[in-house]
């Protein structure tokens, strides 16, 4: 890999994920004349050292210091690096929604596909925040898993808190079109009215918390299901030994007739259960969930959808704790958790979607490399370009 030259000036390509014109619109609450350091430069150098696969506030500092001569060139720096502590301090009061705002801001310029797929919802507790029992963040999150990208997120402390968290969460995306997917802590009448005030459908798993809809779902299909009444969609994979088959149920007819309070479940129109067998030899583990959905009973269409809403757990979520060390992060004081997990969600979305050239073949923690020893590509994950 090759190193950009240092007296090539990275210019900004005037489009909206040029992300260091969009950290410097970020309002500075700092006190006015006591900031030998602009807020801009303080957050693209935590972003780059994100990038390049570091997130402590000391390497901050230093990647800054071996970076400087090339920073330089596109960011102003009016008294060189700052120290770690700058950007401790930085990171510790900056207010979350600020800079999330600028993370939207970015994910509206980059989104290409609006009005389609499914769009995920979930909770991640970043367990190196952990401090007195029951102490711990937890970030709820938005993730289109046709893109692999994260939309937006909330931070909430305690598992409960995700039910208000999520209709914030909703508003603050444009999901029109598209189909919300979550866990059951998200199967709220508010939440599914607010679903479908957006203009989105919805598909969410149905569990104990709503017993008494669970058990007339769990009596009425499970019961059709065993009694071979209702056809479904199968699919099979086999690897190393192992084979998975998943079967889908939907049933969409009449179910104001045995569904107590249908009309409170706005746009409700399927129940569905999908069912997951596991061998492996002679050993098998059967799993049967439910879910209620806005969409209409197709078990082959609703099978995908929801499978697909486990890509948050199986790409985003794995990638934040092994590709960026979230669990390892013991960041705690203020908000400088909150605002490392948006740094690492932002830099994900970056490796996963930028134009990788010679990388599109490596993996994100590849890219991570990649990003550290070859400038021309970290300026394009920043939205800048190079004079030739």
């Amino acid at each position: 890999m090759q190193r950009s030259s240092l007296t090539s000036k990275p210019q900004p390509t005037g489009q909206a994920h040029d992300l260091s014109r969009i950290f410097a619109d970020i309002p500075d609450s700092r006190v006015l004349g006591r900031c030998k350091h602009k807020l801009g430069d303080i957050l693209t150098i935590a972003l780059c050292t994100t990038l390049c696969g570091s997130t402590e506030f000391t390497e901050m500092e230093g990647w800054g210091q071996l970076n400087e001569e090339w920073l330089a060139t596109f960011l102003e720096l009016p008294n060189g690096i700052p120290s770690h502590d700058v950007f401790r301090e930085v990171l510790i009061a900056l207010e979350p929604g600020l800079f999330l705002d600028a993370f939207l801001l970015w994910v509206n310029g980059v989104r290409e596909k609006r009005g389609e797929g499914v769009i995920a919802l979930d909770g991640k507790a970043c367990r190196g925040t952990k401090g007195a029992p029951g102490e711990m963040l937890t970030i709820v999150g938005a993730f289109a898993s046709a893109q692999g990208i994260s939309l937006g997120q909330l931070q909430v402390e305690g598992k409960s808190n995700e039910i208000t968290a999520v209709p914030k969460l909703l508003d603050m995306l444009n999901i029109e079109g598209c189909t919300i997917t979550a866990d059951a802590m998200a199967c709220q009448k508010e939440i599914v009215a607010k679903c479908r005030e957006k203009g989105a459908d919805y598909a969410i798993a149905l569990k104990g918390n709503q017993g008494n809809l669970l058990k007339e779902v769990t009596a009425y299909l499970g019961g059709m299901i065993d009694d071979g009444l209702v056809p479904g969609h199968v699919s099979e994979e086999k690897g190393h030994g192992r084979t998975e088959r998943r079967r889908c149920w939907t049933l969409g007819d009449d179910l104001g007739q045995w569904v107590t309070n249908y009309d409170e479940w706005d746009g409700l129109r399927s129940v569905v259960a999908v069912e997951l067998e596991r061998g492996q030899g002679e050993e098998k583990a059967v799993e049967r969930r439910y879910f209620i959905t806005s969409l209409a009973p197709d078990a082959k269409a609703l099978a995908k959808i929801v499978r697909e809403h486990w890509s948050i757990e199986n790409t985003l979520h794995w990638s934040l704790d092994v590709v960026f060390g979230e669990d390892a992060s013991r960041a705690r004081t203020g908000n400088a958790a909150a605002n490392q997990s948006t740094l690492r969600r932002l830099a994900q979305n970056l490796l996963k979607v930028t134009d990788s050239g010679k990388y599109k073949k490596w993996s994100v923690k590849r890219r991570k490399l990649a990003a550290s020893h070859d400038r021309s590509y970290l300026a394009k994950l920043l939205g800048l370009n190079f004079d030739a």
